[in-house]
């Protein structure tokens, strides 16, 4: 599928107007979507649309939407907070200009997070949803310490700028395991480690960290979300061992009463980025095979 899917044609579209403009992509033909081949609603957060082209080009039996989530890609920039509710909105916008109806959707990192949001507030929107390693701390045993930790980076980031405090994420989104009370007590990430800068450019618009610290304090709507039954998947990379998104992915699906799903590769293992390992044909595969045993 990804031969044909790669010589689609890609239409650009907007919705809401200044602040509140959200940019998405259509690839293919939203009339040719069907019962049993939805429109798939691929995202992330603050990942935009460019990360999920490798896995677009896997489904060409389908349309299939990608977008770039408040604050980043082509969308208006700013420096206020940004929160999960206001993502679940965007994405509802979305699905609602697109006019064809419930879509698959797939949600990875903050993505999943804001599509367990979407699903609480407006589960019409949605078929079956597949929600990758959301990192909501709010089932984790040291849910306090890993809060502790994303307000120290936000902190860093509004006293010293992007490099320093991306730094200790980088750190922190590496650790395998509970996070101990004393975590904060390790000396901090040196930026240049990761080839970061040391100097504050004065900017305030990362998205990342605009998100935070909404996405991990998140708490998922469990009675709602039982709802969906097992058209709600909560999936986790086979490689992504004890890090807190994977953590975090399991003890969302033990609170739903289930068992998460094995995923081939790790946290971003549908894309490709430098230095990471990832299997996005295999992860293609394996999106698939989950959301046709659910249809």
């Amino acid at each position: 599928m990804a031969n044909d899917a790669a010589a689609r044609a890609v239409i650009t579209h907007t919705v809401g107007e200044g602040e509140d403009a959200i940019t998405y992509d259509v690839h293919g033909d939203l009339a040719t979507a069907t019962a049993e081949r939805p429109a798939l609603f691929l995202f992330g957060a603050p990942m935009d649309a460019t990360g999920f082209a490798i896995l677009a080009s896997h489904f060409g039996d389908r349309p299939v939407i990608t977008y770039d989530p408040r604050g980043a890609g082509r969308n208006p920039v700013g420096t206020s907070d940004l929160t999960v509710q206001r993502h679940a909105d965007d994405l509802h916008r979305v699905i609602a200009a697109l006019r064809v109806g419930p879509v698959d959707a797939f949600g990875s990192s903050g993505g999943g997070v804001n599509l367990l949001a979407l699903l609480a507030i407006h589960p019409g929107d949605v078929n079956v949803a597949v929600v990758h390693e959301p990192p909501v701390a709010g089932f984790l045993p040291d849910r306090e310490a890993v809060l502790a930790v994303v307000a120290d980076q936000k902190r860093t980031y509004a006293a010293e700028g992007s490099g320093p405090a991306l730094a200790k994420f980088i750190q922190f989104v590496m650790f395998d395991g509970l996070v101990p009370g004393d975590y904060l007590d390790a000396p901090a990430a040196d930026p240049s480690m990761f080839g970061l800068p040391t100097a504050d450019d004065g900017g305030r618009t990362d998205p990342l960290f605009r998100n935070m610290p909404s996405t991990l304090a998140y708490v998922p709507e469990i009675a709602q979300l039982q709802g969906f039954g097992e058209r709600l998947v909560i999936a986790f990379g086979a490689e992504s061992g004890e890090t807190m998104p994977a953590r975090a992915a399991r003890s969302v699906a033990a609170a739903l009463g289930g068992a998460a799903t094995e995923f081939p590769s790790n946290h971003g293992g549908f894309t490709e980025q430098p230095g990471f390992p990832s299997d996005p044909a295999g992860f293609a595969a394996r999106l698939r095979e989950v959301l046709d045993a659910r249809r």
